[in-house]
């Protein structure tokens, strides 16, 4: 699984993982499930009321095309309405981001959902399998054309790993009013640092450096580094002081 690294219009580099091939096709899997639930549902309501005989050829055809809409454009809709996701996508936990650190545009999903007859209902999704296969960030056509990737939401690294890194003997701490905060504090702090980052919210980031700067009664044009590196510092310096690990 590789990783790819976000920077954000805020100048924050955020890493993610990936989502693995396997995690896509489960995701797939699952939409398809609700795909065929819905088709079933539809044909024994229309054998269960005898709905087929009603109507003219032309009158029929037109109720089959706006049954048969929500199959056609489920992910389209879905992945508009849930910021880059789709059932099972949200089940699986992964997601479709713009890789510059962008929120997806309509044109963007509009693009990948048209790339889907190529990558995945023409040759069986061989096409989308041996793209994803030999590209970076295992994407497909339809994510190249695009500049997204799918990333996986889950926290597969320790918080310790990232944010809580083994302070060395020789480290010297830049914010010595960090002690004014307690470890509940800095168990919020790490919380809703490590749930912002793996959702790339940078709206939480930025209302949590202005909570810890007001406590700690610090001067934000005073602090020359960007968001992510002033809460990690933060994080360091408390571990730094306090000896905890």
């Amino acid at each position: 699984m590789s990783e790819i690294t976000i920077n954000t219009s805020q100048n924050v580099n955020i890493i993610f993982n990936t989502a693995s091939i396997g995690e896509r096709m489960i995701a797939f899997g699952i939409d398809m499930v609700i795909k065929a639930a819905y088709l079933f549902s539809i044909y024994f309501l229309i054998d269960l009321f005898n709905i087929s005989s009603m109507g003219t050829d032309l009158e029929w055809l037109a109720f089959i095309i706006i049954l048969m809409s929500p199959l056609i454009f489920y992910t389209l809709v879905s992945e508009l309405l849930m910021e880059g996701q789709t059932i099972g996508k949200r089940i699986m936990k992964i997601k479709v981001i713009k890789i510059d650190g962008y929120q997806a545009y309509f044109s963007d999903y509009l693009l990948r959902w048209f790339f889907r007859l190529i990558d995945v209902y023409s040759n069986g999704g061989a096409i989308g399998l041996i793209t994803m296969i030999s590209s970076k960030y295992n994407q497909r056509l339809g994510d190249l054309s695009t500049g997204t990737a799918v990333i996986s939401l889950k926290n597969k690294v320790n918080i310790s790993h990232t944010i809580l890194q083994e302070i060395a003997n020789d480290y010297i701490p830049t914010f010595p009013q960090v002690l004014a905060l307690s470890d509940h504090d800095i168990n919020i702090i790490k919380t809703h640092y490590q749930n912002a980052i793996a959702h790339n919210d940078m709206v939480v980031i930025q209302k949590l450096a202005n909570k810890i700067q007001s406590v700690m009664k610090l001067d934000s044009r005073h602090i020359p580094m960007n968001l992510n590196e002033f809460i990690q510092k933060i994080l360091q310096d408390y571990n730094h002081f306090t000896g905890k690990e």
